[in-house]
């Protein structure tokens, strides 16, 4: 079988600028074959490692053996990072010789028919300010490792749902897909009006029949529902602050503490503490009064209030920067499907618009924190990392109550009010 091809994001910039960050963020889980390799590399030998300390800490429990994950150092680190914010592996061994997961970072891989779709996770600094060299060069790179994350005889799985009624095939899913990213492929428009663009676009494919409608069709009814939602939305359109609902805003302030989160291994160690210290923390944000309490260092405490207040258009360079963000996940079918919970495809763009004002209402918050009312970049681009660490990957986002959230806010219209709200 051929190697499949690799779509690659055309707007996005990376290479690893050893910020160390992704090395203090996640547990790493090894296979038995990654466990004895690093086990011959002999770091119980190495002066590096303290004397006594454990490189490997066993996880779970499972039917097929014992699970394990590199250990942590006291403040939370990999157990293989020094004190320059290096990988010890790496260094010492070459990149391959590290944990495949260490090497996919910050890369996500996702089927795309019979091509591989590739997207980059935003939680990585460097990924967010855009930096390196362009990935649509890089492809040589990225195919060695994709080659390692597929199976050997891989098979292409079917295409996911559409709506909750309806799937497609994969060459329809996938024309549906490149019509939803032309509405951030224009930078003539404001980033607001093209997400409010692709909202009132999804919900018009939420609502259609396809029984009918497939191969020329389909690309005649999208490019009709497209001009369709242009028209009722222009580009000089002036919008208005609108409040979401009262039950909108408290499970708005719930699903943006979910973002605003720091689930580390040194805040996990902190166990029944932590979790009374959170569950304390969704009384508050249930209730929207007071001062938010701070779900990490980073954050200070300042009035839920003031979050609500005018900051103001948003400036040029974050116009680009959340138009990049959202084409990226678009193209990398990073938001529904086997990348996203097997969530069907207009659900899961109903969570990745909500990313939009999620992201803005944590930026308010470390702008507030810093005594200003006016957003800085670095508010923004802090705020998407801090976001988009959870995007995909923390489970409770997967749940019922989380999705019956989203659902909740995409039938009351909240979803479209939020992204005005707290995007001026």
């Amino acid at each position: 079988m051929s190697s499949p091809q690799l779509k690659l994001p055309t707007i996005q910039n990376w290479n690893c600028h050893n910020c160390s960050g992704c090395c203090r963020q996640h547990e790493i889980e090894i296979t038995p074959e990654e466990k004895e390799r690093i086990e011959k590399q002999r770091w119980d030998e190495d002066a590096s490692i303290p004397a006594g300390q454990p490189v490997f800490v066993k996880i779970g429990f499972s039917p097929m053996g014992n699970r394990y994950r590199l250990a942590h150092q006291a403040d939370g680190a990999c157990i293989f990072l020094d004190e320059k914010g290096l990988c010890r592996i790496h260094a010492k061994f070459g990149e391959p010789a590290k944990p495949l997961a260490c090497q996919v970072y910050p890369y996500a891989f996702h089927p795309a028919g019979n091509d591989v779709a590739v997207s980059l996770r935003f939680s990585c600094p460097s990924v967010v300010s855009n930096l390196g060299q362009p990935v649509s060069q890089q492809s040589a790179a990225i195919r060695k490792i994709v080659e390692q994350v597929l199976p050997k005889r891989h098979k292409t799985p079917p295409a996911p749902p559409l709506t909750a009624r309806e799937t497609l095939g994969w060459p329809d899913t996938l024309k549906v897909v490149d019509s939803l990213d032309q509405f951030f492929a224009s930078s003539d428009t404001r980033f607001l009006i093209n997400l409010l663009r692709a909202v009132a676009w999804v919900e018009l494919i939420e609502q259609s029949r396809f029984e009918a409608i497939r191969g020329t069709r389909m690309g005649e009814f999208l490019e009709l529902i497209s001009q369709a939602t242009v028209q009722e939305l222009p580009g000089d359109l002036e919008l208005n602050r609108t409040a979401p609902s009262r039950l909108g805003s408290i499970q708005f302030r719930l699903l943006a503490a979910q973002y605003a989160r720091k689930d580390t291994f040194a805040e996990d160690s902190r166990g029944m503490l932590r979790r009374f210290s959170l569950l304390m923390s969704a009384v508050k944000f249930a209730s929207g009064r007071g001062d938010i309490p701070r779900l990490q260092d980073r954050f200070k405490s300042v009035p839920f209030s003031q979050l609500d207040e005018s900051f103001g258009e948003l400036p040029p360079e974050c116009e680009k920067l959340f138009n990049r963000y959202y084409r990226v996940k678009i193209e990398g079918l990073h938001f529904f499907g086997a990348a996203y919970y097997d969530i069907h495809f207009v659900e899961g763009f109903y969570h990745l618009a909500l990313m939009f004002p999620a992201m803005m209402w944590i930026s308010r918050w470390l702008a507030v924190g810093a005594g200003r009312s006016v957003l800085l970049p670095e508010d923004v681009k802090e705020a998407m990392s801090i976001a988009d660490h959870h995007h995909g990957y923390s489970p409770v986002f997967g749940l019922p109550h989380f999705r019956s959230r989203v659902r909740n806010l995409s039938r009351t219209q909240d979803i479209k009010k939020l992204i005005t709200w707290y995007g001026q």
